[in-house]
């Protein structure tokens, strides 16, 4: 079976990461996420991982090395993965999709939910340091940084849409409906 792709857009705390985790657990995808390349750097750096970092170190790197820089790291390793099902996490911007859109095999999952239930979900899951003391404005703010500007360009041109307003088991037989979907010849 040749390797099947899914990358995975959506607004902050939409879901994007948990439909890659439920991937990863059920099917034995591989995940690359845009973020883990930021993360590293500022690990390196000893700085926290913040939005506002990761947001400061993505500007830096695409403004000195092009646009396409992370897509083109993140298309690599998904092309050297070997598995079967691959998952990518967080695709935010036009120069992302053009370039990874060229890989065989690949399929854009758009990810979406309520504006309320996202900014409960951020403040709950603790994924940076600063994501619990936000306020609803500030995840308002945040939702219109630049690394947000192009995800609803993007979104509509996904090949697939999720729900993720409602239980998991409800996001889950959506994703194994486009498994299936995906594997069926």
């Amino acid at each position: 079976m040749p390797k099947l792709i899914i990358g995975f857009v959506g607004p902050l705390s939409s879901g994007k990461g948990t439909c890659c985790k439920y991937l990863t657990e059920h099917y034995s995808a591989k995940t690359y996420r845009f973020s883990s390349i930021l993360r590293d750097i500022l690990k390196r750096l000893h700085l926290p991982h913040t939005r506002e970092n990761l947001q400061n170190v993505s500007l830096g790197i695409r403004q000195t090395l092009g646009d396409d820089v992370l897509a083109k790291a993140i298309a690599d390793d998904v092309s050297a993965d070997a598995g079967e099902l691959v998952t990518i996490d967080g695709i935010r911007r036009l120069p992302d999709i053009k370039y990874i859109r060229s890989l065989d095999n690949f399929h854009l999952v758009a990810v979406t939910a309520d504006e309320q239930v996202r900014y409960e979900r951020l403040t709950q899951r603790h994924e940076n340091v600063d994501d619990e003391r936000k306020t609803f404005a500030d995840f308002v703010k945040d939702g219109k940084q630049e690394a947000e500007q192009q995800i609803a360009e993007i979104v509509n041109r996904a090949e697939f849409t999720v729900d993720n307003n409602g239980t998991l088991d409800e996001l889950y037989d959506q994703l194994n409906t486009i498994v299936s979907k995906l594997r069926t010849p």
